[in-house]
């Protein structure tokens, strides 16, 4: 798995070439993306706090989030923790390959259990994981339009992990209908700039996944690893401005050095020719959607934020995914609590 994006050449993984958007790189208050990392942080330490009995592989706050740049001081507001009364509803759509390795994976389903007991409900919306972004904007549109209309403010928070947020992206922009039914949308860890990696692969080899043991996939329109590249992701952003109907959200992984899985360094190094400062997968840059509310930077790779590898798999989390154990349910809540609080406030 940890090869499919890798390659094996030497080329550069951002080549050059003159067909690109004009491009600049800019602090992020200045691409209109509010930055609320303190009142997160907040939100998030309570959580840990009060449920570090009972969820698995708690961590201090402190090792939990990266701290990067001037972080926003908190604004010392209390921290609800009761179950939610508004009923939010998390719909998670995973990344790439994640139908190839889902029965292997066995994940264990603990956070949406979590969210459940906290009065949020928690849905998978079916993607395809070697299909393009195009094609599962409207698997996720199909999925979402067969649900019964509900009265009263939209319930759906929509969060994409990795290539799942383009994937939303893909299906807010080209189905207007599903604006009125979604409250809110959240990158977590989203391929929402494109991978400097995908430059690099092919996509026969990620229809390898296809082999992996009890796979359950199609290619799909083989189009996933097109999808994730830079120049795609952001000719597609400079041609879509984001609807103002929806709220957008960004959670972005900023793992300390240490906190890489030994399986994935490797493809870290590759990723730090452009940049060092990855999740082995995606430059932390790149995860943010553009005018959204930045939640945090998250100390774990691009596996332990949402792929419960060591849950399950205790020899290979020993040798090669040894830094897999994240706070995930904790997480989730907090995130849900945060999205909860924020919506009831001015945009």
């Amino acid at each position: 798995m940890a090869g499919l994006l890798g390659g094996c050449a030497v080329s550069p993984l951002m080549p050059y070439s003159a067909e690109t958007q004009p491009l600049v790189l800019l602090p992020a208050a200045q691409a209109g993306v509010q930055d609320k990392r303190g009142r997160f942080r907040e939100i998030f330490c309570a959580v840990l706090e009060a449920r570090k009995a009972e969820l698995p592989d708690h961590r201090s706050c402190d090792e939990a989030l990266t701290r990067v740049g001037a972080e926003p001081a908190a604004n010392g507001g209390p921290v609800p923790l009761a179950p939610s009364s508004r009923g939010l509803v998390a719909a998670f759509v995973p990344g790439f390959g994640w139908d190839c390795i889902e029965t292997w994976l066995e994940a264990p389903g603990t956070a949406g259990e979590h969210l459940r007991a906290q009065g949020y409900d928690f849905l998978q919306l079916q993607v395809e994981g070697l299909s393009s972004s195009a094609r599962n904007g409207r698997l996720i549109r199909d999925a979402i339009m067969s649900r019964p209309v509900e009265s009263g403010p939209p319930r759906l928070v929509l969060i994409g992990y990795s290539k799942g947020a383009p994937d939303i992206l893909e299906a807010i922009a080209a189905y207007p209908e599903l604006r009125s039914r979604v409250a809110a949308v959240v990158s977590a860890a989203g391929s929402v700039g494109g991978s400097p990696l995908a430059n690099d692969a092919e996509q026969y080899q990620a229809d390898l996944l296809r082999h992996f043991p009890g796979a359950a996939c199609t290619s799909g329109d083989g189009g996933a690893v097109a999808s994730m590249r830079p120049a795609v992701r952001q000719a597609w952003l400079a041609a879509h401005p984001l609807s103002k109907e929806v709220r957008y959200y960004s959670l972005a992984t900023f793992p300390q050095p240490e906190r890489m899985s030994s399986l994935l360094k490797w493809s870290y190094d590759k990723l730090a020719q452009v940049d060092a400062r990855n999740d082995s997968q995606m430059i932390f840059y790149n995860q943010i959607i553009p005018g959204s509310t930045l939640l945090g930077f998250v100390n774990a790779d691009h596996w332990a934020l949402a792929v419960p590898i060591a849950r399950k798999k205790r020899m290979l989390a020993t040798v090669f995914v040894d830094q897999n154990a994240y706070p995930r349910e904790a997480l989730a809540e907090a995130v849900m609590r945060f999205i909860e609080e924020d919506l009831e406030g001015p945009r």
